[in-house]
């Protein structure tokens, strides 16, 4: 993997969104949910010489690596090895829930990290031959070879057409089920070689790696990634102070609609669309800090291809 691909998304764009709610603290807290190499919570630590970071990641190699990283800054950061729907406990035992003043930011940065990329035996990528894992936390639950070598066609099918957008879902799923009787599934080239030959040669000539809709679904499925962050993200818009933010970097289409929808409930309120104006106390509690979603520049997706798919949303709490 190139350096540039350990270089956080959308930075600077993060920093400024944040700035407002930090600065406006004597003694601000921001939530990192997904800390990864902690790229995004180093750069808030170094700009804002007062904030202290809540870093939370499932995967404690990257916490390991994190604090190895942040440490010029360890008496302002508290690193919690959880999932990101356990945040309002995690605040709540550390002290910063909603009872205290709640937080000033939440940043969500979703998908898989370069680190899990970067880890051949993780397995996530499908450029390298390893077990098919694929786990976030290697620790719980079943991996892609489970899921491979148990789930019925039908329900292969289903994970790669709506986690992956697979148009050859079926014919990849009926496939998989056929050749793991033959064989079980535990290494990624052996995956990677039948959705070459099950996906058709016009359709592998367009839209990237054969298997990279796949291993996406797959990846999504073990980790439970889409049910975990929409329970997540209703906790990050509780844990906000007054003036608090959240900020998502998504990168596929079914996470940017979980925010999108989210955000839009919490903008606006359940009073008639004909009404001139919100009566007080009927106000909504937050407000879009950013019209639609906001992708990365050219330069930036051209030096970090993981910033191509990016689509950045953000909310302010307008009300306690």
């Amino acid at each position: 993997m190139s350096a540039a691909q350990h270089v956080p998304v959308l930075l600077d764009r993060v920093l400024e969104l944040l700035a407002p709610s930090v600065e406006a603290t004597a003694a601000p807290v921001v939530v990192d949910t997904t800390l990864g190499l902690g790229g995004h919570t180093e750069a808030l630590l170094r700009r804002f010489p007062t904030l202290h970071v809540v870093g939370i990641d499932r995967d404690s190699e990257a916490l390991k690596r994190a604090g190895e990283r942040l440490a010029p800054h360890e008496d302002r950061i508290e690193l919690v090895h959880a999932v990101y729907d356990e945040l309002a406990d995690v605040l709540e035992r550390l002290g910063h829930g909603p009872e205290a003043g709640g937080v000033q930011g939440v940043l969500f940065d979703l998908g898989v990290s370069s680190m899990q990329l970067d880890l051949a035996e993780r397995g996530f990528a499908y450029a390298q031959d390893a077990p098919l894992d694929m786990r976030m936390d290697p620790t719980r639950g079943p991996s892609a070879a489970d899921v491979l070598n148990t789930y019925s066609s039908r329900e292969l099918a289903r994970v790669l057409r709506e986690y992956g957008e697979e148009k050859f879902a079926r014919r990849i799923a009926e496939r998989i089920v056929t050749e793991r009787q033959v064989e079980p599934f535990t290494n990624s080239a052996r995956l990677v070689d039948l959705l070459r030959e099950a996906i058709p040669a016009p359709a592998r000539r367009t839209g990237g790696h054969p298997a990279k809709r796949t291993f996406q679904a797959l990846r999504i499925e073990v980790n439970d990634e889409l049910a975990v962050y929409a329970r997540a993200l209703p906790q990050a818009l509780e844990a906000l102070g007054a003036g608090g933010r959240v900020v998502v970097l998504a990168y596929h289409s079914l996470e940017d609609r979980i925010t999108k929808r989210a955000f839009a409930r919490a903008t606006t309120n359940d009073l008639p669309r004909d009404l001139p104006f919100a009566p007080a106390g009927h106000e909504p509690a937050f407000r879009l800090l950013t019209r639609g979603s906001e992708q990365a520049g050219g330069e930036e997706s051209q030096d970090n291809p993981r910033a191509r798919s990016v689509r950045l949303r953000a909310v302010e709490r307008t009300a306690a």
